[in-house]
């Protein structure tokens, strides 16, 4: 046994060697290269801001090896797109090889100067060899000109930033930012790109025109500071739009790609008209220093989706919403936290989330907060002056998608009228709670329990209900004479319909 071992392991050796061995016996390419697609379509991108990384896969289906004399950019060194054939980088390359039966990548992308094309459609293509055996493989990208807004660095490289105050230890809470310079007016020009967060200083106001698309940044957003006023003026066949700047379309609805619009304690009068926000960790947060007579943010019109955590966190604020729609939360689509004021009329809260477990419901009110002090909890009340919801939908993936978490010690007031709730309590887990007795009518009156929304597609946030919604012709007439159209600039018809748009009717 010994004597066969000694002869059996240099066999194995030598047979290991010998076939790791490329066989350098190729053929010359004869123009019958297959490739993963015939066009590569490099999503758009912003001027001098690189792009991701696309591939090819280029596959030689014959039974024997081939080289490919030659493999470059159509438009040679003064592309500019970059290529990294089978690792190798580079814009010209000669003697390719592909084994038999075998394939390489080619991995593509692009950094493009706006001021040095003609065309925002910058096209290339992947040229394999030339003359009778030529192929090639387009390139095509989108470039955007744009407005780029950053924080400064100084002189020793330390980027500028906002102080948002101290945390319970009394540490400094900083973050990457820069502060406008007196009232600013974002036009629809072209895009604005920002980079931190964005701050409107005390006394001045943010003007965002119709038509504007806002992109920011990972860890970037919008804060408005005590006593200043953002107001976004969109329109109902010019929206605003604001999203991560991540423009993939992979990257369409992901969640959590910036941070927040940010309503700092104090800011005043702000105003939101026919937007778009998609793709937050909170899309917006309000602030306030309890006051009940003019909200601290009038909504309208607008739409909310995608994310991470909250659509709308308010805390101690006074918001007032009109055709609103929020879906695809992390946590709860609207939270109405630490009392406060809220008046919601033919709005559609929803919340179909799908990327986790969901912990909270779509909507969720309470009068309070806590925080611990010497391993002790401390829970404070506040005033919760209303929660006032009128021809609203308020429904999700969730048994129950509304909890209303009331603490004792403060005015606690709240009205659901004509709604469409979804409060499945299988366990009764609610049973007995006086906040969910929906025979009160101090509290609830015409609501739909449990009833079926039909909205078109969750996936896609398309909220717009059906012909077999439940909702239809529900909506209490004195919510609808204040909000007379629906966010499609429908008319409503009397009765209207529950939430924030007029039933159609689906194509197959």
């Amino acid at each position: 046994m010994r004597t066969i071992s000694t002869i059996v392991i240099p066999i194995i050796f030598i047979f290991l060697i010998t076939s790791c061995r490329k066989d350098f016996s190729t053929e010359l390419s004869t123009g019958k290269l297959l490739f993963s697609k015939d066009t590569v379509f490099l999503d758009t991108v912003f001027t001098n801001i690189g792009s991701s990384t696309y591939n090819l896969k280029v596959y030689n289906k014959s039974k024997n090896a081939i080289t490919i004399p030659s493999v470059k950019l159509g438009r040679g060194e003064n592309s500019m797109y970059r290529l990294n054939v089978d690792g190798v980088p580079g814009k010209v390359f000669e003697n390719i090889e592909i084994l038999a039966k075998d394939s390489i990548y080619i991995f593509i992308e692009t950094t493009i100067n706006y001021n040095q094309i003609i065309d925002p459609i910058y096209i290339d293509s992947i040229v394999f060899d030339s003359d009778n055996y030529l192929q090639d493989v387009k390139l095509v990208t989108l470039v955007k000109d744009a407005h780029f807004l950053y924080p400064s660095k100084n002189s020793q490289g330390i980027i500028e930033t906002i102080s948002l105050g101290e945390d319970t230890d009394g540490e400094s809470i900083n973050v990457n930012g820069f502060y406008l310079s007196g009232n600013t007016t974002f036009t629809n020009d072209k895009p604005y790109v920002i980079y931190g967060y964005c701050a409107v200083p005390s006394d001045k106001t943010l003007t965002i025109d119709p038509g504007t698309s806002i992109y920011f940044h990972s860890d970037s957003g919008l804060i408005i500071s005590k006593n200043a006023t953002l107001t976004i003026n969109g329109t109902l066949n010019n929206e605003v739009l604001i999203e991560g700047d991540r423009l993939e379309s992979s990257f369409n609805n992901v969640p959590g790609q910036w941070g927040a619009i940010w309503l700092r304690a104090g800011s005043k009068n702000n105003s939101i008209s026919n937007t778009i926000i998609k793709n937050a960790s909170i899309g917006i947060i309000s602030d306030s220093i309890g006051s009940t007579s003019n909200p601290t943010l009038t909504i309208k019109n607008s739409q909310i989706y995608n994310s991470s955590n909250y659509g709308i966190l308010g805390r101690e604020t006074n918001i007032k919403g009109e055709n609103l729609v929020i879906n695809n939360s992390g946590q709860s689509s609207l939270a109405c936290i630490i009392g406060g004021t809220y008046n919601f009329t033919h709005s559609t809260f929803a919340n179909y989330w799908t990327n986790s477990s969901r912990e909270y419901p779509t909507v969720l009110i309470n009068n309070y907060f806590s925080y611990t002090i010497n391993n002790q909890e401390i829970v404070e009340t506040r005033n919760l002056y209303a929660a006032n919801f009128t021809n609203c939908i308020i429904d999700g993936s969730n048994n129950i998608e509304l909890i209303i978490d009331k603490v004792e010690g403060s005015t606690f007031n709240y009205s659901f009228k004509n709604n469409l709730l979804k409060f499945n309590d299988y366990n009764s887990n609610y049973t007995g709670l006086a906040v969910y007795d929906f025979t009160n009518t101090t509290y609830y009156q015409d609501n739909i329990i449990n009833g079926t929304s039909n909205f078109k597609s969750t996936n896609n946030n398309q909220l717009i209900i059906g012909e077999k919604s439940d909702a239809i012709g529900k909506a209490n007439t004195q919510g609808t004479n204040t909000v007379p159209v629906d966010i499609l600039g429908v008319l409503r018809p009397s009765p209207a319909d529950i939430g924030a748009y007029q039933h159609i009717t689906f194509e197959n």
